[in-house]
């Protein structure tokens, strides 16, 4: 079973691969999409997976899948948000899976999102940026880095007028805001205060709320 592939070079090279059986992965069926770095927009936006994939530069990056104390924290901040903007009429709050551009070559899918009616595309492609963005640390130093240092640069350069970082370890809610081209902080909310937003004035989560929102609900 092989493949021939172009390197950066454009010279081709032939990949060979065991057939796949019992206890391998799938080899047959990866050889029918496209090697990192060659996948088109639009090849990542027709993929149906179920699995919260991100497309930075023809590369597809897999994120881990949230469990389910990380739903729970959204559904409780995203209702919230929700009833906030459709109270005032001010736009649209979307939550993952729903990839926003944040470069001519990048899509990310930002835990929940807020969208001014400006922003609001009239069709099915993915909005560019968004009005504030709120990120879910998931479990792990890679998750860490992506959501504290990653994706604080790429949602800066998109132009992000605000960025919420919800770590449930530490239990805190980091407000971030832009100022020029990079995010400086407002406030970290520990438990027992409340986190209040920059540009929607009278927005504000309860830290501790939150982080009990994640627990199961009582029987």
């Amino acid at each position: 079973m092989s493949k021939t592939l172009t390197n950066e070079s454009g010279a081709q090279i032939s990949l060979m691969l065991p057939p796949s059986q019992r206890g391998t992965p799938t080899w047959e069926m990866a050889l029918d999409y496209p090697c990192q770095g060659d996948w088109t927009e639009a090849e990542y936006l027709s993929l149906d997976t179920g699995r919260l994939i991100e497309f930075n530069d023809g590369v597809l990056e897999f994120l881990p899948m949230p469990k389910t104390s990380h739903a729970r924290i959204s559904r409780f901040i995203s209702d919230l948000l929700r009833q906030y903007v459709d109270s005032r009429k001010i736009g649209e709050v979307l939550w993952a899976p729903c990839p926003i551009r944040v470069a001519p070559r990048k899509l990310r899918e930002p835990d929940i999102l807020y969208l001014s009616h400006q922003r609001i595309p009239q069709d099915d492609t993915p909005p560019v940026g968004a009005d504030l963005v709120v990120e879910i640390i998931s479990p792990g130093m890679e998750s860490r880095r992506r959501d504290m240092e990653t994706k604080r640069d790429e949602y800066a350069e998109a132009g992000i007028p605000e960025y919420w970082v919800v770590d449930p370890d530490n239990e805190t809610i980091t407000v971030l805001t832009l100022v020029g081209k990079r995010y400086e902080l407002h406030h970290e909310f520990p438990a027992g205060t409340t986190a209040g937003s920059v540009m929607l004035a009278g927005f504000e989560v309860d830290v501790s709320a939150t982080f009990a929102a994640a627990r199961p609900p009582l029987t």
